[in-house]
């Protein structure tokens, strides 16, 4: 939200109040201090007619500092707030010389706050005196807005005035800045104006499903905005040396997150608001869908699975969408009768076809549905605030006058898991949790069972909603696995995520990706997008890309709007040959995600351990190593050591980057992974590359010195991984590597480790090791 015209003028009706001054230091104890800034203060006169801010600094986890500013403080604060996890006792030194300075130092984090009259300035650094961001000259204020409804001019002196916090957070020379949840325009932030406010607006524009208040920059450092409602950011787009963060209300909290690398950054922010859950190991297989607005019946879905099975491709989800519902019913959790006659027993019959499934809900409750009356009668739905009687909120935007689920309601959140159980004691194994984002704000409309801020739980709302439905899943012993749509701060426990509805172009399936980079540098680790986009029907160019790009990420699924995502979709009258070449590229990703999964595996368990996604911007392995990557978005790392560049072309030509993977000069050497292939050649780094993939390849490379576990004859992403175990290493190696495999049955446990010595043994397990440099053309 812009106040300003320009570096001179300020918006009519605006009055900005910059605090310049820190009046006092209030109060320091042995792990807070707290601080009164006023505006300009030259004589006792000019403490007069004019508000402060209060400041309270914080350490919630070493590493990490909180600042509260604080205007009227008269009003209780009530939630939702963002669930935090605190230390019990982070190392915090306070050094104060009221007069001059307050030092206050987290860890390896510094924060030195001017006390000097007049110079209030607040400036974080690193431990070795590295500058990272702070607040100069006007940059900390509260702003009046007399320009909305709430301002009665004739009210004189007691006219009401809207409240905004703004902090302005500076920015260095180079300096960039990512995450923000997953928004699919440009990687890189700078220039950019952002709402943190969820809204169901497609991937091809400048609204996003999950929106994250964090942001990580590349001068090593991450913020967290601490407040779940509106967060409006002008990323350089304002004041063209800042970032600028505006709240509408009388308080605002920010966390600065040390680093210095980006890994680091996001393991304490993960520690902070929740590391991701580890999905199931099946979950890791091909998922199919019946799409969303097609015809199906049992009659369909059998059809797809015997088609699958006649062409020998692995299927290991099968998820219904909307329609397994009777139209205006949803939700109503029943099968559609006429289409699904006996669902029990025909999930068995998925059961016998070692099939997992997943049904498609959302947090609406239709008129139509026969939960609708029930759900009135006992208050389980948000209600409507500007009624004499009570009356549930209703609208026809998605279903025919539906009700939005309370879920500030324990017992509402009771019936709702109620009726997920009796569908899991049916055979259902996962829930695609959709929507959560069209959800009402206005206090004058609305209120909610606990009478939670109604503008903080518009993007909250998700929160709750996906926590309810995972925590059902696990109490009714299954293991946690939704497919979610929407998300804010700390969603990322409740996996896993998927991109949302995404056009049937190339350019849709690149925007994919940077939405998937963003995501993954606010803390999300499990992610999948709709394979083939979800408007339109792809073309089979499209198709076989966006196969071999989907099936080298967390999640895979095949999911449409009006057209299945089948492979033999293509007729041969229109499209000769196209349903088998698709369907050989379908099977050939599939099985070699299968090959991948003692790797996958353990790089999701890193993501458990230290909240590491397992897909990479380039920028979180090499920033530190090689500043070329921090603008890259056409590529990625699945894990720490395969390279992946999806060809986003219909002729095949793509161009990567190859980085520099270590310090000090050294350059090492990537290699392909389709050493068979005609692509067994090396890669120096610090070098572009401009190859031309038919579609039984892409761009797929080893990084040097990785030792990569492997087995081409896992049938099943949750098989046997150590019968016909290899290890692929790029050589040669500096140093033994220890290489882990992950218990598919238990995916937190760490089965077997096998170490690969320098000369290439193997100790600890019976492995084949397979030396990728000596197979390639040098």
């Amino acid at each position: 939200m812009k106040f300003t015209e320009g570096m001179w003028k300020i918006r009519g009706g605006i009055q900005i109040n910059w605090m310049s001054h820190v009046e006092r230091v209030i109060s320091t104890d042995d792990d807070s201090a707290s601080l009164l800034l006023a505006r300009l203060t030259r004589g006792r006169g000019d403490t007069l007619n004019s508000g402060t801010l209060n400041a309270k600094i914080t350490s919630p986890v070493e590493g990490i500092t909180a600042v509260k500013f604080s205007h009227f403080q008269g009003e209780d604060e009530i939630g939702p707030e963002f669930p935090i996890n605190v230390s019990s006792k982070p190392k915090v030194t306070i050094k104060n010389d009221a007069a001059k300075n307050l030092k206050y130092v987290s860890g390896n984090l510094n924060l030195d706050v001017n006390t000097t009259p007049n110079a209030l300035a607040f400036n974080y650094t690193d431990d070795k005196g590295k500058r990272l961001t702070g607040h100069s000259f006007h940059s900390i204020a509260f702003v009046n807005d007399s320009t909305t409804e709430k301002t009665n001019w004739a009210d004189g002196i007691y006219a009401q005035k809207d409240t905004y916090i703004l902090l302005e957070l500076d920015l260095a020379v180079h300096e960039k800045i990512y995450g923000l949840g997953e928004r699919f325009g440009p990687f890189t932030k700078n220039g950019q104006t952002v709402e943190v406010w969820n809204e169901d607006g497609g991937t091809s524009s400048e609204l996003a499903y999950k929106n994250i208040p964090f942001y990580i920059s590349s001068r090593g450092y991450g913020v967290f905005i601490n407040h779940p409602g509106k967060v409006m950011l002008e990323i350089q787009s304002e004041r063209t040396t800042r970032v600028n963060i505006v709240v509408k209300g009388e308080s605002l909290e920010y966390m600065i997150i040390a680093g210095p690398t980006p890994k680091d950054i996001l393991n304490r922010y993960t520690y902070l608001t929740g590391r991701p859950s580890l999905p199931p190991a099946w979950s890791y297989g091909l998922w199919l869908t019946t799409s969303f607005t097609t015809n199906y019946s049992e009659q369909t879905v059998t059809g797809f699975l015997d088609g699958f099975k006649e062409r020998n491709i692995p299927l290991s989800v099968f998820h219904f969408d909307c329609f397994w519902m009777k139209s205006y019913q949803w939700c109503d959790f029943e099968f559609d009768s006429e289409n699904f006659p006996d669902p029990k027993a025909y999930l068995g019959r998925l059961k016998d076809r070692d099939l997992k499934s997943c049904v498609w809900i959302n947090p609406y409750i239709g008129q139509a549905s026969p939960l609708f009356a029930e759900g009135k009668k006992n208050g389980y739905f948000v209600m409507r605030a500007d009624t004499p009687r009570p009356t549930v909120w209703q609208w026809d935007e998605w279903q025919a006058g539906m009700a939005l689920v309370d879920f500030t309601n324990p017992k509402a959140c009771e019936w709702f898991s109620n009726h997920l159980k009796r569908l899991m004691d049916m055979g259902v194994d996962a829930f695609k949790t959709d929507f959560g984002e069209r959800i009402p704000f206005d206090p004058k409309i609305i209120k909610y069972y606990d009478n939670s801020d109604t503008e903080k739980m518009h993007n909250f709302y998700t929160y709750i909603y996906n926590k309810t439905v995972f925590e059902t899943m696990q109490a009714h012993g299954k293991p946690g696995c939704l497919f979610a749509r929407s998300a804010t701060a700390g969603g990322q426990q409740f996996p896993v995520h998927w991109g949302g509805d995404c056009e049937s172009t190339f350019e849709a399936m690149a925007e994919t990706l940077r939405g998937g980079l963003s995501l993954a540098l606010s803390g999300f680790a499990f992610w999948a997008h709709d394979i083939g986009g979800f408007e339109g029907l792809p073309e089979p160019a499209l198709y076989k890309r966006w196969v071999q790009f989907g099936s080298l990420g967390s999640h895979t699924r095949l999911h449409g709007s009006s057209s299945y995502r089948v492979p033999w979709i293509y007729d041969e009258k229109d499209y000769p040959g196209e349903a088998e070449a698709c369907s050989k590229v379908l099977r050939e990703s599939v099985k070699r995600k299968f090959a991948l999964m003692p790797y996958i595996l353990r790089a999701a368990l890193e993501a458990k351990e230290k909240g590491t996604p397992m897909m990479r911007p380039m920028l979180m392995e090499f920033g530190e190593t090689d500043m070329n990557v921090w603008n890259l978005d056409t590529q990625y790392m699945l894990g720490s050591d395969l390279l992946v560049a999806p060809v986003f072309s219909r002729d095949g030509e793509v161009s990567f980057y190859v980085p520099k993977s270590s310090s000090g000069g050294k350059k090492g050497r990537w290699v392909s992974f389709f050493h068979d292939r005609g692509f067994g050649k090396v890669y120096e780094e610090g070098n572009w590359y401009t190859e031309k993939h038919g579609f039984d390849t892409l761009p797929l490379l080893v990084r040097p010195g990785a030792a990569i576990p492997y087995n081409p004859s896992i049938a099943t992403p949750d098989g046997d991984y150590l019968r016909g175990l290899q290890v692929l290493v790029n050589g040669p190696l500096s140093e033994g590597k220890k290489v882990e495999i992950v218990e598919p049955s238990d995916v937190e446990k760490v089965s077997k480790t096998v170490t690969i010595s320098k000369d290439l043994t193997a100790a600890g397990l019976n492995v084949q090791v397979v030396d990728l440099s000596e197979l390639v053309d040098n």
